[in-house]
């Protein structure tokens, strides 16, 4: 889990992801929509990805637990809860507030 903290708290959005997973895709795609470049962390080709991935299962209390998201170093969650704050108009100002977005 310290691993887990440790990267999510390295950049300003913070994507923990599966190569084949098209929920993380759709996550992956938004941020870069929106002019976000998030920190992409893909389980599947780290050495280290089953031990992250127990870990985040943990924190999100759900397994599969990707995509997870991070944004200014604090879970933020899955695609439900990402795409929750954006239609209801918070995502943008919780990116500004994390420095992911400047405009």
């Amino acid at each position: 889990m310290d691993r887990v903290r440790r990267l999510a708290s390295q950049r300003a959005v913070v994507v923990f992801s599966l190569s084949s997973c098209c929920m993380c895709h759709t996550v992956k795609r938004l941020f870069c929509e929106l002019g976000v470049n998030p920190a992409v962390h893909e389980l599947d080709e780290d050495p280290r990805g089953k031990d992250m991935e127990r870990a985040l299962s943990k924190m999100l209390g759900r397994s599969p637990p990707v995509p997870a998201v991070f944004i200014g170093g604090n879970l933020v969650g899955p695609t439900d809860e990402v795409m929750a704050l954006h239609l209801g108009g918070k995502l943008v100002p919780l990116l500004r507030n994390a420095g992911a977005l400047w405009l």
